[in-house]
């Protein structure tokens, strides 16, 4: 048995491009996917999609089903949504793990810059609003692109997983579900009060591709 035997991931925000990649990446290495959306139809539609380009197990169903149907939750949503989802959902998301991979960015002419949030960021904003679930912050980083780019057959990236230090089996597992990417690799990176500049390191990504027209990615050498 694997730490990942029996978890069904849902991903609210699943028809997006962050959500869809990685829902792709799952379904290929065999892990049951439910696909979440505002838009249940629409959600279907990219279930079938992504099933019949993976042979994969997924679903699609409406964000507030899926949020019931995963054992384990990743959101995916623009941050001006991020926190009025999360609230309407935190009975259905009560003893879940959930991963928080939203990145709150601005845009403007001069870039991608990090928004200021009371909460210090959105995964400790996640944390504050579902109170009976564990909150890890991952997968802030991977290109969507390279997610799903199906001639893309390894990802080249480190995930960086934040989380308590009480809630080592929920990081583990989150690793574990990085590591289920072939090429990717899940890095513990600290308690959930670091998030801020995880999220906002996607900025300087952003930067970095814009200026070498490429996919940038993280990789932590030493360990």
């Amino acid at each position: 048995m694997t730490a990942l035997d029996g978890v069904t991931v849902a991903v609210l925000g699943g028809t997006g491009p962050q959500g869809r990649g990685l829902a792709r990446r799952w379904a290929t290495a065999g892990i049951p996917v439910v696909i979440g959306s505002r838009d249940s139809g629409r959600a279907a539609e990219t279930a079938v999609e992504l099933a019949d380009a993976t042979g994969g197990d997924v679903r699609g169903l409406s964000n507030a089903e899926a949020a019931i149907a995963g054992q384990v939750v990743l959101v995916s949503v623009p941050y001006d949504g991020h926190a009025e989802l999360l609230r309407s959902l935190a009975s259905a998301l009560e003893g879940k793990i959930v991963i928080d991979c939203v990145n709150p960015l601005g845009f403007d002419q001069q870039g991608g810059y990090a928004l200021e949030v009371p909460d210090g960021s959105a995964a400790q904003e996640a944390a504050a609003l579902l109170p009976g679930s564990i909150v890890v912050a991952a997968f802030h980083h991977v290109s969507a692109v390279v997610l799903n780019d199906p001639e893309v057959d390894s990802v080249d990236t480190d995930i960086l997983v934040l989380g308590e230090a009480e809630h080592r089996d929920a990081t583990d597992l989150v690793r574990a579900l990085a590591d289920a990417i072939p090429g990717v690799r899940g890095v513990y990176a600290g308690r959930l009060r670091n998030a801020h500049q995880v999220e906002a390191l996607t900025a300087n990504l952003i930067a970095v591709n814009r200026r070498y027209k490429a996919h940038a990615a993280i990789r932590v050498t030493g360990v």
